[in-house]
């Protein structure tokens, strides 16, 4: 306490010293000196918002992903679900081994546009490279959703959803 008071005391001495030496260099104040205006350099037609050069991940993003899945063994069940602007294809699919991940319903056609009022897709995933056990049923099962709008739907009588052994069929 005896210390403390004392050196308060000095510290604060000596920070209201520096505003008497307003034109030194002790003065935190006057440590980057004062600002003026420069020009700027113009880019022309530019986004400042989108980088000119490849930041950490930029191969990645100049490549197209290719989906490597393969059709699932069978597709258990098919719902349709109505939503505002469109439905919900709902497929449940059973693998014949355990692990397969990245599962999707794929369109036959690159457009996915109905042929003869049948509207098909496939129920693939991607297997692991290494042999995974087979499991029970329900390890097995998975469950792939895909949204269309009524514009896809527009002359569409059926959906079907193939596997490698069997298709559902859903009616409109």
């Amino acid at each position: 306490m005896r210390k403390t008071i004392p050196l308060l005391l000095a510290a604060t001495l000596g920070l209201g010293a520096c505003s008497a030496i307003s034109q030194s260099r002790v003065n935190p104040v006057n440590w980057f000196g004062k600002s003026r205006a420069v020009p700027v350099e113009q880019v022309e037609n530019t986004n400042p918002l989108i980088p000119q050069s490849g930041g950490l991940f930029s191969n990645d993003r100049a490549k197209e992903a290719i989906y490597d899945g393969r059709p699932f063994d069978q597709v258990t069940d098919l719902k349709i679900e109505r939503v505002p602007g469109g439905a919900i294809i709902r497929a449940t699919g059973l693998a014949a081994r355990q692990g397969i991940y990245a599962v999707q319903l794929t369109p036959e056609n690159e457009e996915e546009l109905p042929v003869d009022g049948v509207l098909t897709y496939r129920l693939e995933g991607i297997r692991p490279t290494a042999q995974t056990a087979i499991g029970t049923k329900p390890t097995r099962e998975v469950i792939a959703a895909r949204h269309v709008t009524d514009q896809q739907l527009a002359g569409v009588r059926r959906i079907r959803v193939e596997g490698q052994r069997n298709a559902q069929v859903a009616r409109r």
